[in-house]
């Protein structure tokens, strides 16, 4: 065996340095760092048949997939973000007005409730109807001033926003065109046999697809089918409440019946029947359905986690990572996974008696 050399402990030491400085400079822009890499594996594929079918160089081919990208994946968000603060913006006014009535549905709500309920919520000096209302418009207001903030501080941020989006555009062009070269040369560098580096690789692959592709269909599916029913049923904000399903959607085993159960439990209470069935049955059949056929079929099967590994995960990403921290905590979960796997599997086995 090969002692490690003192110019060897030089270079490494070296290494460690430098890496972990050119880590630390990214850090303001890893937002747009981690999407270039994160679209440039979903669409890499997408670059390579099209190379493959025309015979154009990668240049070309990768501008191509670039803009396809940017119509299919990048635009429509940006879109659905306009449009979700208009809608953000009109539900706040219509509560701080008193159009919207929210305190008058909560009181409604309470008093159908059974006596021994409504005296646990005095409990919580949530019970006498003033109060409430009072309660209920200053949350209204205070939303309001931090949703007007929210909207200020991104004004401010215009330009740190369309400079890191110019930065991923830039670098997602590079790495569908240069990705699989960049591959070869981290799977050379990492200090493992070529087996587990290719399965690490594989499922790096597997789980970023898995987890973009596939909780961003589930996501959108149920999201769309809730702001069906919620404009069937003609509830205010259907673009806003639609968007939260989606967003709540990307948690397993909880999902987008965070918000329809709630309001269905309110139909039913308050003398709304038919609405409250409607919903439910919709919620339980439709929606519901979606996320226990969809999921495992699109998420479970590439990933090979367990649902509770992704809940956590997923939690514990969004958490730390914001929301990129969908797509970043059920990377490291599947990475730490995998390694154990690795390293059980490299471990001598112990003959038991």
């Amino acid at each position: 065996m090969n002692e490690e050399t003192p110019k060897d402990k030089s270079l490494t030491v070296l290494l460690a340095l430098v890496s972990i400085a050119f880590v630390w400079i990214l850090l303001p822009l890893y937002g747009a760092v981690f999407w270039a890499v994160i679209l440039g594996i979903l669409f890499a594929p997408l670059q390579r048949r099209l190379q493959l079918k025309f015979g154009w160089g990668r240049n070309l081919t990768s501008l191509l997939t670039l803009s396809i990208c940017l119509f299919i994946a990048i635009l429509p968000v940006i879109v659905l973000g306009f449009f979700l603060v208009q809608d953000g913006t009109t539900l706040y006014k219509n509560i701080e007005s008193g159009e919207l009535d929210i305190a008058g549905y909560v009181a409604q709500f309470k008093h159908s409730l059974p006596s021994y309920f409504q005296h646990l919520l005095d409990r919580f000096g949530i019970g006498e109807l003033n109060g409430l209302r009072e309660k209920i418009i200053k949350s209204a207001m205070t939303g309001n001033e931090f949703f007007a903030t929210q909207v200020f501080s991104f004004g401010q941020g215009t330009f740190e926003f369309i400079v890191s989006f110019f930065i991923m555009l830039y670098l997602l062009f590079f790495f569908l065109r240069d990705g699989a070269e960049l591959a070869r040369k981290v799977r050379l560098a990492v200090p493992l046999q070529e087996q587990q580096k290719r399965r690490l690789q594989l499922k790096f692959n597997r789980v970023v697809r898995a987890t973009v592709k596939g909780n961003l269909l589930v996501a959108i599916t149920q999201g769309a089918l809730g702001g069906l029913i919620f404009w069937f049923l003609d509830i205010p904000s259907v673009l806003l409440w639609a968007v939260l399903m989606a967003f709540l959607s990307l948690l397993p085993a909880v999902g987008a019946g965070i918000v329809w159960a709630p309001v269905a439990m309110f139909f039913l209470l308050t003398g709304a029947i038919w609405q409250g069935v409607v919903l439910g049955l919709f919620g339980i059949f439709v929606i519901g359905l979606v996320d226990n056929l969809l999921r495992p079929l699109l998420v479970g099967k590439d990933t090979k986690m367990p649902d509770y590994m992704i809940l956590i995960s997923t939690l514990g990403g969004l958490a730390i990572f914001g929301l990129n921290g969908f797509v970043i905590g059920p990377l490291i979960a599947a990475l730490f996974m995998s390694s154990w796997d690795i390293f059980i599997e490299t471990k001598p086995r112990v003959q038991l008696p």
